[in-house]
């Protein structure tokens, strides 16, 4: 399996297993962090940290302090596709494999802006 971009026309095929999102929250400027598995039922949201909390953003009652970061694990089946918008308020996603990140606009090979980027499963 590998995990599929699409924005504004432009698909990316990455040959990833399992990935961490990144985003900075933009009110509270605060990163959160999920890290995802590609199945074959679809993406699967392992797990979710945040380093605080405020303004929409709390974490569950079962999140657990470690390292400084909320973290929990939510509860969902996996997701044929997760659709990421952005405001341009807080700059942009990222998404880190292998202790390397890089923003959509790089992986994509054009500027993201405020277009939709989706998210998905697909065949190698």
């Amino acid at each position: 399996m590998s995990l599929c971009l699409a924005s504004a026309g432009v698909v990316k095929a990455l040959s990833v297993a399992a990935f961490t999102l990144v985003w900075t929250h933009s009110v509270e400027k605060t990163d959160w962090q999920e890290d995802w598995r590609v199945t074959p039922e679809g993406l699967e949201l392992v797990q979710a940290r945040v380093k605080g909390s405020g303004a929409g953003m709390e974490p569950p009652p079962e999140a657990r302090l470690v390292d400084g970061w909320f973290q929990w694990q939510p509860k969902r089946a996996p997701m044929p596709q997760v659709v990421l918008g952005n405001s341009g308020a807080a700059g942009e996603w990222r998404l880190c494999h292998d202790g390397n990140c890089r923003t959509l606009s790089d992986i994509l090979g054009h500027p993201v802006g405020a277009h939709v980027t989706i998210m998905s499963a697909c065949e190698p």
